[in-house]
């Protein structure tokens, strides 16, 4: 009996060619009964929707391509800390002034100014897949991630259906993010809003429901006005046995920190809850606090980096624009 590895069945999936997608697959076959019976489309032209989907040899490249090297943080932060990327910031909020206002609290604001500029360099990159060809590609030819992926090809034609977007046209990521925030179709679903009540929530090309939407986000996701992100801090001791860093989670309290020998400047009371952060700096390890806000902005994505060089960037460009303008 011959055996083959799990790598050489992966290797053999991801030689998949790019062509039409059989929609006489048992797998696809399956997947049309089933939102035909459960949410109502019509059999034949969700039939003949995704025969006209495409599978992608460059989707399934990317996304099943070498983690490269985990980058230090002084190198990250060089990637979306720069004077370009300030300077688009800049004129983001500029432009969106008033909308960014209505949001009623400035440090959200600013979040979403970081989140913006970190994603898409504010609407600039934003992906070039068709959304079809990278769900159906990576729901039916990528099996590692397959279960998942199907529930967003799923969640996204309920979107094209509830939000009249053209399923043939929309683009976004490899991984089927769309629009400026790169929110996935479960998420667009769930924390999309409808900011300047037109009636649709547009992530592609209304900066209106862009802002208010990622907005949207950090609220849902527990952001608690008023409070500070993160702060810098410095250790009693480089033994950081005492700590879990590894985790992305709220796993100690203002005062068990300072009671480990953190030191660090904070309005929030003992009892809030806290983080330790460990950064590398160009010099060696660079130690934060991070609070409940800083929390919320790795629900957007899991990493301590991103969450970082959001607050960082949305700080720039925040001061870069005068009080009056605000």
């Amino acid at each position: 009996m011959i055996r083959l590895s799990l790598s050489t069945l992966l290797c053999a999936f991801l030689s998949v060619p790019a062509l039409a997608l059989d929609s006489n697959r048992a797998d696809v076959r399956e997947f049309i009964e089933e939102m035909t019976r459960d949410y109502s489309f019509d059999r034949d032209e969700l039939t003949q929707l995704l025969a006209q989907a495409e599978t992608k040899q460059a989707i399934l490249d990317a996304i099943s391509r070498p983690a490269e090297r985990v980058v230090p943080w002084y190198e990250y932060r060089q990637q979306f800390l720069t004077d370009t990327r300030i300077r688009q910031g800049t004129s983001f909020w500029r432009a969106h002034a008033q909308r960014l206002a209505a949001i009623g609290d400035e440090g959200i604001a600013q979040t979403v100014a970081g989140i913006l500029g970190v994603e898409t360099s504010y609407g600039r990159i934003t992906g070039r897949y068709r959304v079809i060809d990278s769900l159906t590609t990576l729901a039916f030819d990528y099996p590692p991630r397959a279960a998942f992926f199907r529930k967003e090809l799923q969640q996204f034609l309920i979107l094209a259906r509830e939000e009249a977007v053209d399923p043939k046209v929309a683009l976004g990521s490899y991984a089927g993010a769309m629009g400026s925030p790169q929110f996935i179709s479960s998420s667009y679903r769930n924390f999309a809003v409808d900011a300047d009540g037109d009636g649709h929530r547009d992530l592609w090309s209304n900066w209106d429901d862009v802002i208010g939407s990622v907005a949207n986000y950090l609220r849902v996701h527990g952001w608690r006005g008023g409070e500070p992100v993160f702060a810098e801090a410095t250790l009693a001791s480089p033994d950081l046995a005492a700590f879990d860093t590894k985790s992305i989670a709220l796993n100690e309290s203002v005062q068990s920190l300072r009671d480990k020998g953190v030191r660090f400047e904070t309005p929030l009371p003992p009892e809030a809850p806290a983080m330790l952060i460990v950064a590398q700096g160009k010099n060696g390890p660079l130690y934060r606090v991070g609070f409940n806000n800083f929390y919320v902005i790795t629900r957007y994505n899991r990493s301590n980096m991103y969450a970082m060089a959001v607050h960082e960037l949305g700080q720039a460009v925040r001061a870069t624009i005068p009080d009056a303008e605000r």
